[in-house]
């Protein structure tokens, strides 16, 4: 048996970034940051500090591409084997973060992590979601290296816009709704139950504090419930990943999100927004009832997740789009883990069916 249940080490506090120099210190002397540029640019002046103050070589801040792709990961390696780095810090976003990842993976090199947003658990997996150069998925990689530490700055968080803790909202979620359906098709085990029951708790939890969350830091403020849903999002969600391995990673949810993805339309939506819908549909596929689906989009609209695919900028697709966005989501590696056969028409007919609800939601 072997799993890697999440990052070495897991620190979030109010200006953290002041001591990243020290953290960075215990793995080597010099440190390349690779990431998204705004990200870059909000950190770049507080890194610089710290590494001066701990005498750590900086090697300089390089933006990671703009896509998690191979050929990114490529011309990023071909960098660091020219800046030879000691350690390699992500900063950013999921896909910054998945790229580096994968790069820290392909170099043998030890990994420091900032998410300088909370929408998904890419900094706390040992997996990469890979695209192609378009922004469009192509598969989920194990040649990813996990984190040998995150370090999440709440104060950095705080002045994000509040939309990203919304969108990892949705992709937390997804957690419960997809292994709770994966898990069948696996033997029964202490890793893969106790992966379960934390998503059903991560669920819970983020219907309790979940809106307010979203109010306290639309306010430019962090309290308790802010602290608490940035754990869930980040660490907790990716340690389901890390303890229920394949058993319960990702389902249909995910699977109509990367289908999703084929449409340019969505890529102003974020992961854990499309993900979001993702699960209205998987509900629809499983044949759950419109009032458990009608309750399920209350809560969407506490925390503003798009639950129609007009909240998503599609407004109206083809006869020749519908059959290419069904046939492209069951041959997403995900949808094999639901505990059911899925066809093309059983996919459509579940995005329509979501769809139609989130309409009739939005006419009362």
């Amino acid at each position: 048996m072997f799993t890697i249940p999440g990052p070495g080490k897991y620190v979030r506090e109010v200006e953290l970034l002041n001591e990243i120099g020290a953290y960075i210190q215990g793995f080597g002397n010099s440190a390349l940051m690779i990431g998204g540029k705004t990200a870059l640019s909000k950190v770049q002046s507080v890194i610089t500090a710290s590494l001066e103050k701990q005498g750590i070589e900086n090697k300089g801040f390089t933006w990671y591409g703009g896509e998690c792709s191979w050929a990114k990961v490529e011309e990023l390696r071909a960098i660091v084997q020219e800046k030879k780095p000691e350690v390699l810090v992500a900063v950013g976003g999921g896909k910054a973060i998945d790229t580096v990842k994968a790069v820290a993976f392909a170099e043998n090199l030890p990994l420091v992590a900032v998410p300088t947003i909370a929408a998904t658990c890419a900094p706390a997996t040992p997996i990469a979601i890979m695209y192609d150069d378009e922004g469009t998925f192509i598969e989920i990689s194990h040649r990813s290296k996990a984190p040998n530490v995150v370090l999440v700055d709440t104060k950095i968080i705080r002045e994000a816009p509040y939309r990203f803790l919304v969108a990892g909202i949705g992709d937390t979620l997804a957690k419960w709704f997809e292994s709770s359906v994966s898990v069948k098709k696996s033997q029964p085990t202490a890793l893969n139950q106790s992966a379960v029951r934390l998503a059903e708790g991560l669920y819970q939890m983020l219907l309790e504090k979940g809106p307010s969350a979203i109010e306290t830091i639309k306010q430019g403020k962090v309290d308790a419930a802010v602290n608490d849903v940035i754990d869930s999002i980040i660490l907790i969600s990716g340690s389901v990943s890390g303890y229920g391995g394949d058993d319960c990673r990702t389902a249909a949810a995910h699977a109509i999100y990367s289908g999703l993805t084929i449409f340019p339309e969505v890529h102003d939506t974020y992961h854990g927004e499309i993900v979001a819908f993702g699960i209205l549909s998987q509900l629809v596929l499983e044949g759950k009832s419109e009032e458990e689906i009608r309750e399920l989009i209350s809560f969407y609209q506490k925390v503003e997740l798009p639950y129609t695919l007009e909240d998503m900028a599609i407004t109206e697709l083809s006869a020749e789009e519908w059959e290419r966005l069904g046939t492209v989501t069951v041959d997403i590696e995900d949808m094999d883990n639901m505990p059911f056969a899925v066809t093309p028409e059983m996919v459509v007919q579940a995005i329509q069916g979501a769809d139609a609800i989130g309409k009739k939601v939005k006419q009362r």
